[in-house]
């Protein structure tokens, strides 16, 4: 069985490749390094790097370990940082946002399991509207946000997706392509489409409300709207289509809308971003209680 000290060295050994510098993060001499690694080598029978007076480089065994004992201290590590959080207890206030509706329901689950878990903390859920886009992410008022990806501001930290939905078009119920069973992006040729106000960043309105459709045909340009219950009039009154997903079908439902799948558009992915400035214990332990 491998020491502490002893893993700790050989691994990041195999990260720095540098013997000063793996000394440097471990707090301890070059020499303790060096000894440590040689008496890991002979507990093992083979050679678990290769040094030169210019070089450090991991021997095909050292590889191979190094891949096989990463993971399981990671695990370790997390296990650790869990258990002494739990101990301490996590205090503070989370504040946390959603788009889509589904979104609170999520956010709302993560939160009374948090809560339950570590009773000292608090969560605030709040809705975001259409127009607030990750405004309220990046002048501070939220810590968090359930979003529709992608997101690349430089501020943000984009979590991995949480949710996956087919993507949908919500039409007149009454407009000619209300009936078909699924729809093409071509077919959005010169429909007038939704768009959302507010500060949404460019590549986030090209990737959900496409200028062109894959032939080259211009998609319209219909009015637009704050909140989602904006979008949903607008549709029932025949003013325009507004692209969406699957879920809302039954969240949103409204006699004078049609659902109607986009067969060859990529699925909407949601999932959490959060301001990488706020990164805490209480708000890692969200995103795990969230998932995926």
């Amino acid at each position: 069985m491998l020491e502490r000290y002893e893993l700790e060295a050989f691994l990041t050994l195999a990260e720095e490749l540098h013997f000063g510098r793996t000394a440097e993060r471990l707090g301890v001499s070059t020499g303790r390094v060096s000894q440590t690694v040689k008496k890991l080598e002979r507990r093992v029978g083979t050679p678990l790097f290769v040094r030169t007076s210019r070089s450090v480089r991991l021997t095909p065994v050292g590889q191979r370990l190094y891949e096989d004992l990463l993971p399981a201290y990671r695990q370790l590590r997390e296990a650790v940082t869990r258990a002494t959080e739990a101990g301490r207890g996590l205090h503070g206030t989370l504040r946390t946002g959603f788009g889509p509706a589904w979104g609170g329901d999520l956010l709302t689950a993560a939160a009374d399991t948090l809560l339950a878990r570590y009773p000292g903390c608090e969560v605030t859920v709040r809705e975001v509207p259409l127009d607030g886009g990750f405004g309220l992410l990046a002048d501070g008022t939220l810590d968090v946000q359930f979003v529709a990806f992608p997101v690349r501001e430089p501020e943000l930290t984009a979590g991995p997706v949480v949710v996956t939905a087919e993507r949908m078009m919500l039409l007149p119920a009454n407009h000619p392509l209300a009936t078909r069973p699924s729809l093409s992006l071509d077919d959005l040729a010169g429909l007038p489409m939704i768009l959302p106000e507010g500060a949404n960043p460019r590549y986030w309105i090209d990737h959900h409300y496409p200028r062109r459709t894959p032939s080259g045909a211009a998609v319209g340009r219909g009015p637009t709207a704050a909140t989602w219950q904006e979008v949903l009039a607008h549709v029932s009154a025949g003013r325009g289509v507004a692209p969406g997903a699957a879920l809302g079908a039954s969240y949103h439902p409204r006699p004078g809308i049609a659902y109607v799948p986009v067969h060859d558009a990529p699925p909407v992915e949601y999932g959490l971003a959060w301001r990488t400035a706020s990164d805490s214990a209480l708000l890692r332990a969200f995103v795990e209680a969230v998932g995926p």
